[in-house]
């Protein structure tokens, strides 16, 4: 038979969906998403014995008054165990999963049951849905929606649906036939009879579905937390991987107090809405009439209502004073982060786990709000890809991770090693003798049972080890790689070695392993490892201009071999879920390395000579002036000086100037445009000198305009450009050299109109024309923040029609040097590129009015070693 290549179909498939249809699973996500997090924040958002009580009150009002305290105590002890904001999320994720999947699966089976031929169209795609491996869900869900909630939700609705289906389809066929024609009989129309009728009678069947689609979608918590939706889910997951048996009975035990409780409930809740379920009811009422007991005391709807308002209201309350707290409490301390979100995702391999811990505990000391998933390569990368997690930081590269980088790399930023080189090796105890190198397992596979005790299969060194090393060795045949995971590898070992069993694992270095036991390392003289690695963060792409200050950090991150397996030695130490502890435990052995890994700009910093001086700075609203001010009051404030900034016009702040009200200002353009300021005030002003130049004013086109590059080139495209240039103010002194000089120089009188506007209009028309690729030409200067967003072209000025370009300088009031002698030093040196301006008022452009300081503060953090360079300090 010919090779049925149906996976590559499905991948082509999947890869036509992920270009085209994009925007729909951005709604999808963002529909769902919005869901779970709405009933999350109603559920995790409260006190927990708080929620329990509302949970207990509603358990009691549907089963009596021992399932209640019984409910009660099940919800107290999962907050015992410090689940219980996983098991709100997981509540959540099964309660949004089963809603939808109700309201889907509710009408299918009325129309399956209404008509055979949809019954059997339905069957065998419901076979399919219920029978596929759930895992095999999660693959396109990550790849349509990334990591998190979206991708658990849809597994957990397609395998959940099934049953729904079918338990509604049978209870409204097993309604009898004679009842349903004694009712066509009376002129009832099939929608009345359907209502009126079969649903009734319908209704336990229809519930027990239901019921079994809420226990499905509980089933499906694992599902969930393998693609990082969170919750229980996670902690399972996070307990198989790392064989932690503590943490998989305590997860579990929470796992079995919902599902008890939901099962319940739905039960209880099908006998209150059913009319055969509510006829019971009544008469089991009547049976025990005058044997009350106080167990079986059911409070009617109203009361359980205002217990539930009650106790709704008093959780609120608390929660918004605990708001209030923690608000005052994150304003102390180093805030560089000001509760910005982290998202980290980590591989559960030691070193991963080490260091992204580590960074959750120094983000968090920074002031920032982190979130960590554990997940397999697959899901992490994929996610990295489509910001889903900001940053990972246990890439193997170039060789382990080498299939995840092909395929993502284009949507991710490399921010270097940190570690390196590693190697990959198979390891033996030290006690089995004779087998000191690869070659020397050939013939010795029984010795093994046959066996190499991988890690997981999706590991790039599974890959080389399977492709390569066998293959160098000839142990093709003889060796079976036993695929597992790192936990499980890392128990046969033990195991193995408490036993003295032969054993042979793939292992690497670093590891803690080879701290804790007496291995071997076998040598490659072939070499079908391959060099060694390095350890990479990868980050998604953008994440650098998202977050400079981390990005920064994380560029500059190091270990040594000694810091890290330290660091992985007392995070074991720490044991389960205690990560964190155990990071803090290491960075109180490593005083001052907190501030080495995550410097705190404007923290620590060397004093001026003049620290404790007011220094009072002008500027007029233009982009350069913006800028450089609040860059000077970053760097003034964090040499101890006290920076006042004022916005004035160029006549009001020159005049201040002289007066010595003011006591220097950054903008000065001259020799030219200021100079009506400058002549004025002649001998009441000093010159500190420019520290921009020359500037230009010019046109500008986009670069997709092609064969426009010189003002020459416009003489005859007119129409292309629909006979405008875009001007800014027309009291501008750069529209009055357009008009009268530049126009004529080319011969462009007549062709073109000049459109007198506003700078912002001119501004907005640019980035109108950019979003729809249309031509268009527009007066501009340099500098201009513009040419940092836009891919923009100067047009040339081969005739000079535009004159000659300007210096921006520094001006200050007379005596300004004697009295800031070290301030003016400073800014006597004090030059920026085109590149660097540009990038700064793009920066602050980004933050918005009111946040220029805010703005000015983060491109700087983003410029290691410059701050020193302006402003140095003997």
């Amino acid at each position: 038979m010919p090779r049925l290549h149906f996976g590559d179909w499905v991948e082509d498939l999947v890869d036509w969906l992920q270009s085209h249809l994009s925007f729909l699973f951005d709604v999808v996500k963002a529909v769902l998403g919005g869901m779970y997090d709405g009933v999350d924040a109603v559920l995790g958002g409260g006190e927990p014995l708080l929620m329990a009580g509302i949970l207990a009150v509603i358990a009691c009002w549907l089963r009596g008054l021992l399932p209640g305290v019984l409910a009660f105590v099940g919800m107290a002890l999962i907050d015992s165990l410090g689940l219980w904001d996983d098991a709100m999320d997981t509540l959540s994720l099964v309660l949004v999963a089963a809603v939808i999947t109700v309201v889907i699966a509710v009408p299918l089976g009325i129309w399956a049951a209404r008509s055979d031929r949809v019954s059997a169209q339905l069957r065998p795609v419901l076979d399919v849905m219920q029978t596929m491996p759930a895992f095999i869900y999660l693959i396109p869900g990550v790849m349509f929606f990334g990591v998190g909630t979206t991708p658990g939700l849809l597994a957990t609705i397609i395998f959940a649906m099934p049953p729904g289906v079918r338990m509604t389809e049978l209870g409204i066929r097993q309604v009898d036939g004679e009842l349903i024609e004694a009712a066509d009989a009376f002129g009832t129309s099939p929608r009345t009879t359907l209502t009126r009728v079969q649903l009734p009678l319908a209704l336990p069947t229809i519930m027990a579905g239901v019921n079994q689609v809420i226990m499905l979608s509980l089933s499906m918590v694992v599902i969930g937390g393998m693609a990082g939706a969170g919750g229980l889910g996670e902690q399972v997951y996070s307990a198989i991987t790392q064989l932690r048996v503590g943490l998989a009975a305590e997860s579990g035990v929470a796992v079995v107090i919902l599902a008890m409780y939901l099962d319940r409930m739905t039960g209880a809740l099908g006998e209150r809405v059913s009319p055969l379920g509510r006829r019971a009811a009544a008469k089991a009422a009547a049976v025990a009439a005058g044997r009350v007991k106080i167990t079986r005391y059911k409070p009617n709807a109203a009361v359980a209502v205002v217990g539930v308002v009650v106790l709704a209201l008093v959780a609120g309350g608390m929660n918004l004073a605990g708001s209030d707290d923690s608000q005052q409490a994150a304003g102390a301390g180093t805030n560089v982060g000001q509760g910005k979100k982290i998202n980290m995702g980590y591989i559960p391999w030691d070193e991963g786990t080490a260091t992204t811990y580590l960074w959750k505990e120094l983000l968090e000391e920074r002031g920032y709000e982190t979130d960590v998933k554990q997940l397999d390569p697959g899901p992490l990368y994929s996610g990295v890809a489509r910001g889903d997690i900001d940053f990972q930081t246990d890439a193997w590269l170039p060789t382990t991770h080498k299939a995840y980088w092909d395929k993502y790399g284009s949507q991710m930023e490399d921010l270097g090693s940190w570690y390196g080189p590693t190697s990959l090796e198979l390891t033996v105890p030290s006690y089995v003798k004779g087998i000191d190198s690869l070659a020397d397992l050939k013939g010795q596979g029984k010795k093994f049972g046959g066996k190499i005790i991988g890690i997981e299969a999706s590991a790039g060194m599974m890959g080389t080890l399977n492709s390569k090393v066998l293959k160098a060795y000839g142990l093709q045949g003889e060796y079976k790689v036993v695929s597992s995971s790192t936990s499980s590898m890392l128990a046969e070992l033990d195991r193995s070695i408490k036993k003295r069993e032969p054993v042979v694992v793939t292992l690497w270095s670093p590891h803690w392993a080879y701290g804790k036991y007496d291995l071997k390392k076998l040598k490659d003289p072939e070499g079908a490892w391959g060099k060694g690695e390095q350890i990479h963060t990868v980050a998604h792409k953008g994440f650098s201009q998202k977050d400079p200050v981390v990005a920064r950090w994380l560029k500059d991150f190091k270990l040594t071999e000694q810091q890290l397996t330290s660091l992985e030695n007392d995070i074991r130490a720490a044991g389960e879920g205690a990560e964190q502890d155990g990071v803090r435990t290491w960075l109180k052995k490593n005083p001052g390395l907190v501030d080495q890994l995550a410097p705190v700009a404007g923290g620590a910093k060397a004093q001026g000579k003049d620290a404790g001086k007011t220094v009072d700075m002008g500027y007029f609203p233009w982009d350069e002036a913006i800028a450089a001010t609040y860059l000077w009051q970053n760097i003034l404030e964090d040499r101890g000086y006290k920076a006042n900034v004022e916005q004035l016009d160029p006549g009001p702040l020159y005049t201040s100037l002289a007066q010595g009200q003011m006591d220097v200002q950054l903008d000065g353009w001259l020799p030219t445009t200021h100079k009506q300021y400058v002549d004025r005030f002649k001998g009441q002003l000093e010159d500190l000198g420019s520290w921009y130049g020359p500037t230009s004013l010019e046109l500008t086109v986009p670069s997709y305009v092609k064969g426009i590059d010189s003002l020459a080139d416009l003489k005859g495209q007119g129409k292309k450009f629909g006979g405008k240039i875009i001007g800014i103010e027309a009291s501008a002194g750069m529209m009055g050299t357009l008009n009268s000089k530049v126009l004529k120089a080319y011969g462009l009188q007549g062709e073109y109109k000049v459109v007198s506007s506003s700078t912002s209009s001119m501004l907005a028309e640019l980035d109108r024309s950019i979003k729809k690729r249309e031509p268009v030409v527009v007066t501009l200067w340099s500098p201009h923040w513009a040419y940092g967003k836009y891919d923009l072209k100067k047009l040339k000025d081969p005739e000079g029609a535009w004159g000659k370009g300007e210096q921006i300088h520094t001006v200050a009031h007379k005596g300004f040097s004697k009295e800031f002698p070290e301030f003016s030093g400073w800014l006597k040196n004090f030059k920026l590129t085109e590149e660097q301006l540009a990038s700064l008022e793009v920066e602050i452009q980004k933050g918005g009015a009111g946040q220029e300081k805010a703005s000015a503060r983060k491109w700087l953090d983003a410029q290691p070693g410059l701050e020193d360079k302006l402003a140095p300090v003997a």
